[in-house]
């Protein structure tokens, strides 16, 4: 066993060492007739701090806070029994009122992006290796643009350099747009290249009809279309990462804004706990 594997086991038993007894707890209170719901709701509350504070550990590398891996494992195996507290202290059921039905959607909110994040986060590095160069996200665009500006040179050049129109029409009816804006996403997320073969067999379909220098040019002009490929590529996986993060950050915040009045009205209105 590696051991990667040893530590995935050993957190995954000192997770159920942990939740095995708590739901055995929350069944015996049931039988005798007391509401599980407190124990659960501030096990919950305090498994929601914690897990905040992983995004504050982020922002703060050079503060002795322990490993980044560390808090990420935490993480992950927290928001698993959180997702299992969470289900408890609801009874795997929808709330009543209006605004605790706001603070279970969030809290499902969570829950899905905080999975989808797990799944991004074994997806996207291979994936992000596997294709080409790793680009910063921001440099993209800027990089894109300029692609774009020496195919448009070296396809307006041919023109004059070979005295032929070939390369300056593929250019016009079919690079313009490629090189216009990302282009192909829903084949860059199954990691596929079918469309850039099909791109590189047309340009190669060209050279019949050049000169050695205008097959020159075309060769410059396929380089670029790789190219543009990956940062296409990179651009979207990067996004998908930034994407989960726009959405799963606010919502950590947006249900530790509610929780706290959900533990007043809670008790407020003679509950046993949040």
């Amino acid at each position: 066993m590696t051991r990667f594997a040893r530590r995935r086991a050993r957190n995954g038993g000192l997770v159920l060492l942990f939740l095995l007894p708590l739901g055995g707890l929350v069944y015996l209170q049931s039988l005798a007739l007391q509401d599980g719901r407190a124990l659960t709701g501030w096990l919950l509350l305090a498994a929601f701090l914690v897990l905040a504070l992983y995004n504050l550990r982020k922002k703060l590398p050079f503060l002795p806070l322990g490993a980044a891996a560390s808090w990420l494992q935490l993480h992950l195996y927290l928001g698993l029994s959180a997702a299992v507290l969470f289900l408890l202290h609801t009874r795997a059921g929808l709330p009543e009122g209006r605004y605790e039905l706001l603070l279970w959607l969030l809290s499902l909110g969570l829950f899905v992006t905080g999975a989808l994040g797990l799944l991004l986060s074994r997806l996207a590095p291979p994936a992000l290796t596997w294709h080409g160069e790793r680009i910063v996200y921001e440099r993209i665009p800027a990089l894109r643009r300029r692609l774009a500006d020496e195919v448009e040179a070296l396809a307006a050049g041919s023109v004059e350099g070979t005295a032929s129109g070939t390369i300056a029409g593929y250019h016009a009816d079919v690079l313009k747009g490629y090189f216009a804006g990302p282009r192909h996403r829903r084949h860059h997320l199954v990691r596929s290249k079918r469309p850039l073969r099909h791109l590189t067999r047309e340009i190669r379909t060209l050279e019949r009809y050049l000169t050695a220098e205008g097959r020159a040019t075309l060769s410059e002009i396929e380089e670029r279309v790789v190219a543009k490929d990956n940062l296409d590529f990179q651009e979207t996986w990067q996004g998908l990462l930034k994407l989960w993060l726009f959405l799963h950050i606010p919502l950590t915040y947006g249900a530790l804004i509610l929780i706290p009045l959900h533990v007043v009205l809670a008790y407020a209105f003679g509950a046993d706990g949040p």
